[in-house]
């Protein structure tokens, strides 16, 4: 959903509330939007905050969230450096786990640059997201792909 002062933001179960079995869902649409790492990055924020991940009570939980932005970021500059720019970030938490999609829609399914050498620039961005998440992969869908990340719940 766009509206004409930008992307919005949506939160189906209420900021704040305890993760019920069905968890959370967070959704920002990007398509149009400036500043697209900027805004998702400060929507992540909000979510880790409103479902207790920040500020972490623990090292752990401080760690686990600042993985989860960096890897947000990372998924959405993706997007907008290799597919067009990304069309929305969704953000879905349980009590198991988190998951993060950003939409685009470059139907080309992304793959880590290989062989993988640390000492050339760029193309380190999925490898870190192999190295921080649980799981990742992509999916095609209409229109595009999605690419998703996941962590475990600290």
């Amino acid at each position: 959903m766009v509206s004409k002062s930008g992307p919005q933001s949506v939160d189906i179960s209420g900021p704040g509330a305890r993760l019920p079995a069905g968890g959370q869902i967070r959704r920002l649409t990007l398509v149009g939007a400036r500043g697209a790492v900027g805004r998702s990055r400060t929507a992540v924020r909000e979510a880790l905050r409103d479902w207790q991940w920040l500020p972490g009570e623990t090292e752990e939980q401080q760690a686990a969230a600042e993985d989860v932005l960096l890897v947000a970021c990372e998924l959405v500059t993706n997007a907008c450096l290799h597919a067009g720019g990304a069309s929305e970030i969704v953000l879905h938490c349980t009590a198991e786990r988190l998951r993060i999609e950003v939409g685009d829609s470059e139907p080309t399914l992304p793959a880590p640059r290989l062989p993988h050498l640390a000492s050339r620039p760029g193309g380190h961005g999925l490898h870190i997201v192999a190295r921080l998440t649980t799981d990742w992969g992509s999916a095609p869908r209409p229109g595009g792909k999605t690419v998703w990340a996941e962590f475990a719940t600290p």
